[in-house]
């Protein structure tokens, strides 16, 4: 899944035509009901409905196996291509179906994917025809890949982010990549660009050029930056894409746990960079000393990229455009340095979820996400534990926060035991890639994840040297790595990211000499019921203990789903969690442990981080108030406190008897 916006879009998302079946190999046949798109079934009055657990399977087989019985739903809609798509590529998107893809056009299988949590495409071009076209979604429910994403969550089936076709020419940008940095001086600035194109095997030639330009946001401003003429390579590579007789018996020995020689150790490391084939025609661009502001969580400053491609004879073919950020992301010594500056994270783990549609969620939803979790102090999110909507980073990079992308990987119940079984080996490299591919541009992403819980295995060896590989200009991040020694050899991590410890543990492994990442929880504080105790505590040791730089609270929401409750009153409903819905087994109400009810309503802990996340702190001692002087911090790195309505005033007896607007302050140095 690439990262390239295509303007030519057919949407596909409403009513369909639906059937649930109760097996995955049963065929549709028979009368067939509505369904929206994008929907679950099971939050749609279907009779398979929502099950919640945290760590157990949903069923007693093991991996790779599913249980026999396995509702399937099959979507079925007819559709006719806009006139001017005649001759053009046409390619289907379908942002994301829970667990397995099965896409029939015109009673012909075009294809099928896994992964809860990202698109998929399919070229189907070759599959269309004059007028009435049928398009058929088999979306089944559980399967060999249900086993790597059991994570902390209700348990839905359906298609849970939106269906569009969209067309280009024979020839196209199959993929921007463009990363905007910092040098070393801080002030000046990089970009990489990267432009990939898709040829047919009878257009591969010599003279296709590309065209960018980088002008601000803002209204007004002239470009930043225009390029012409970059030459695109036409040569078709070799696709490197599978492992040899030999790596695949080294693997199989690295899972089994069995020694290494010297030699077999120095392989281990070059085995992953096969999986990555270089695209058909490439341009390349580097850019240096570019007059642009710098992006942050608290000036999330974005400029627009536009692409263009020009066939040998000059004309314009196809043009995409995208934001884009300039930042800086590394670690020096014990310290994450975003644009220079230690930075504390001030984290909440983030699953998307809507207490009516499940696992649907809108842009206006999202937004409303972000800007509460602005409000009450937060600078950073985790996207626990798989990408979320891709709609969420757009908006974190326009609106301002530090994001850790994780991919969608979880074997809880099963732990190492999945993480170590060569027949998940291509799966976790395919999940932990097509993350990077889909949220290589953001710039609020600063960290990648390995995913959640999944234990330590050769795996996450895999996925850890392809994505070092693929993108150098990010830490990594997987807790699973560092769970049973915070001071080992952390080749998958370059954080320590422990989950639940005590603040007495955080603070003497900061203070023991042995640390050797920064020290950032990646869930802490558990929000659960009348919970959150000691946040004051963490953070009074986060932010006097140099080593520590922050965590994210689990979690965000409470996971409660609208039920409607029988009876004479029309419109009662409750919260229900696991087993109200019958469903078994299930964790209860473990599933509730957000700071916020699952309608956005803040909890007593959220008010209680906004104070301890303040951009100002006041304070004053008896002596200062006896001089009438108080201290006021501005804790922000970047910015001063003018954005702030800030006003202080003497009360007597409840009688305001001085008061004085803003005082000025500069930034944190």
């Amino acid at each position: 899944m690439h990262a390239v916006p295509h303007p030519d879009r057919l949407e596909l998302d409403g009513r369909w035509q639906f059937q649930l079946l109760p097996r995955a190999d049963e065929v549709a046949a028979g009368a067939w009901d509505e369904i929206t798109v994008p929907g679950v079934w099971t939050m749609q009055g279907f009779p398979d409905l929502p099950q919640y657990t945290n760590v157990q399977m949903p069923w007693d087989e093991r991996p790779p196996h599913p249980p026999e019985r396995n509702p399937t739903g099959v979507f079925r809609r007819t559709f006719e291509l806009p006139g001017d798509w005649t001759d053009r590529r046409v390619v289907l998107h379908v942002g994301a179906a829970e667990s397995v893809l099965i896409v029939t056009l015109n009673d012909r299988e075009v294809g099928v994917s896994k992964d809860s949590h990202l698109a998929a495409e399919f070229d189907v071009t070759g599959f269309l025809e004059p007028g009435e076209n049928t398009l058929t979604l088999r979306v089944v429910k559980w399967s060999d890949a249900s086993f790597v994403e059991d994570q902390d969550q209700w348990w839905h089936g359906g298609i849970t982010r939106s269906v569009f076709l969209y067309a280009t020419g024979p020839v196209f940008i199959a993929d921007i990549r463009a990363i905007g940095g910092l040098a070393d001086d801080l002030a000046t600035s990089l970009l990489d660009l990267e432009v990939r194109v898709g040829f047919p095997d009878d257009l591969a030639q010599p003279g296709w050029t590309v065209d960018a330009r980088l002008e601000p946001t803002a209204k007004g401003g002239g470009d930043v930056l225009a390029v012409q003429g970059l030459e695109v390579s036409a040569d078709r590579p070799e696709l490197h894409t599978r492992t040899t007789s030999a790596d695949s018996d080294l693997m199989h020995r690295r899972a089994q746990g069995l020694p290494f020689s010297a030699d077999e150790e120095a392989r281990w490391s070059e085995i992953y960079g096969r999986f990555a084939p270089l695209p058909e025609g490439i341009a390349v661009w580097h850019g240096e000393d570019l007059r642009v502001h710098a992006w942050s969580a608290e000036q999330p400053t974005l400029y627009r990229l536009s692409v263009g491609l020009r066939s040998p004879g000059g004309a314009l073919v196809e043009e995409a455009s995208l934001p884009v950020g300039f930042r800086r992301v590394e670690i020096r010594g014990l310290d994450l340095l975003l644009n220079g500056k230690r930075v504390l994270l001030r984290g909440v783990n983030r699953h998307d979820f809507d207490q009516r549609a499940g696992r649907v969620v809108s842009r206006e939803s999202m937004r409303a996400d972000i800007v509460q979790m602005k409000q009450f102090g937060f600078n950073a999110v985790r996207t626990s534990h798989y990408p979320n909507d891709p709609a969420f980073l757009e908006l974190t990079d326009e609106l301002g926060l530090w994001v850790i992308s994780e991919a969608d990987i979880e074997s809880h119940a099963f732990y190492r035991g999945v993480s170590d079984d060569p027949r998940y080996l291509e799966a976790w490299v395919d999940r932990v890639s097509r993350m990077a591919l889909r949220d290589k541009n953001h710039p609020s992403v600063i960290l990648w994840s390995l995913g959640n819980e999944s234990g330590y295995g050769v795996n996450h060896d895999a996925a850890a040297a392809w994505l070092r590989r693929f993108d150098p200009s990010r830490p990594l991040h997987y807790e699973g790595a560092i769970r049973f020694g915070w001071a080992s050899d952390q080749r998958v991590s370059d954080i320590t990211c422990p989950m639940y410890p005590p603040i007495s543990a955080i603070v003497a492994h900061a203070r023991s000499g042995t640390q050797r990442h920064p020290l950032i929880m990646c869930e802490f504080s558990h929000a659960m019921g009348n919970s959150n105790g000691t946040l004051a505590e963490y953070w009074d040791a986060i932010e006097s203990t140099p080593g520590l730089q922050g965590g994210f609270i689990w979690e965000w929401w409470d996971h409660g789903l609208v039920q409607d409750l029988p009876g004479s009153d029309a419109g009662r409903w409750r919260w229900a969690y696991g087993g109200d819905f019958g469903d078994r087994p299930n964790d209860g109400n473990f599933c509730i442990d957000g700071v916020v009810w699952p309608d956005r309503t803040p909890k007593p802990a959220l008010w209680e981080h906004k104070q301890l996340a303040a951009p100002v702190r006041i304070g004053a001692d008896q002596a200062g108030l006896r001089d009438g002087q108080v201290s006021v911090l501005n804790r922000q790195a970047w910015r001063d406190i003018g954005w702030l309505d800030v006003r202080w005033e003497v009360a007597l007896d409840g009688d305001v008897v001085k008061a004085r607007q803003r005082p000025t302050l500069a930034r944190r140095g």
